[in-house]
């Protein structure tokens, strides 16, 4: 199927943030949520997942003839270069790799200029580590140390643009970028989770989607440590943290038991930028 270098660009800007799990002792272990949403690529959950990061995007939006569905790399730049669709200039929109080969790491380019390529990375952090702990945006030198080893052609709908002088030569651009999408938290879903989830075995969750957004809320209060703010689990840990958040608005005994309430979360999202919704 035809896919959109604006859609895909943009779907994948959209998980800015997100972190993989951690194990019981608190380390990052691979596990995420993309190897799942891919048939065929179930098994690569807990293992090195930009490149499933990658494909992800472009299989949620039908496009698995555009971009390689791998775990791999180096299977990606082969991928691309024995379809004659591989450049050593930035390319909008495409996937580049880093390493001798290409076999280290790989991220999709939303914009570049004379000097830098700017990109959207799984499996990275913000130090640029190629066995990092999420999604990022970040900056990367289009020459010199630090650089890709090339980029793929993807054929999307729209034309190529690229630096290549061969496609164009197009000396900067970058992709539009929507509104951000206004960030919604289910009450209920939240109430269910703090009830359920400190039950659970470590990391079990209930609503992890809805929990996540208001973990990240209280570590950013200061109220959570940032190594429990992204398993989406609603765990004593961040009971604790919502009743300090409580107390912080004045509830006092019952009132302020880390169960969260419509008043309480609605001001949370309202100092952290969601919106309570049932």
């Amino acid at each position: 199927m035809p896919l959109s270098r604006t859609a895909y660009v943009n779907l994948l800007r959209s998980q800015t943030g997100y972190h993989e799990g951690r194990d019981p002792n608190g380390n990052w272990n691979n596990k995420q949520k993309y190897s799942g949403a891919i048939p065929g690529l179930e098994w690569s959950d807990g293992f090195a997942w930009c490149h499933v990061f990658t494909s992800w995007g472009a299989d949620e939006l039908g496009g698995r003839e555009v971009i390689p569905m791998t775990a791999s790399c180096i299977y990606g730049v082969d991928w691309f270069q024995k379809r004659g669709r591989w450049t050593e200039y930035p390319v909008l929109g495409a996937p580049f790799y880093m390493g001798s080969r290409g076999q280290d790491h790989v991220g999709v380019v939303y914009a570049y200029d004379a000097d830098s390529i700017y990109t959207i990375e799984g499996n990275t952090n913000n130090n640029g580590s190629y066995q990092g702990d999420g999604v990022y945006q970040r900056v990367r030198p289009r020459r010199g140390a630090g650089s890709p080893y090339g980029y793929g052609v993807p054929a999307f709908d729209e034309a190529t643009v690229s630096a290549d002088p061969k496609l164009g030569g197009t000396k900067a651009a970058s992709v539009p970028v929507p509104a951000p999408p206004q960030v919604r938290v289910s009450l209920a879903h939240v109430i269910a989770a703090a009830k359920r989830d400190p039950g659970l075995s470590q990391g079990g969750a209930t609503y992890p989607a809805d929990v996540n957004v208001v973990e990240v809320a209280l570590a950013a209060e200061g109220l959570l440590a940032d190594r429990y703010a992204h398993d989406g689990s609603f765990g004593s840990l961040t009971v604790s943290a919502y009743s300090a958040w409580q107390r912080h608005m004045k509830y006092t005994g019952t009132a302020a038991d880390g169960i969260p309430g419509k008043t309480s979360l609605a001001a949370l999202g309202k100092a952290r930028g969601f919106t309570v919704i049932d």
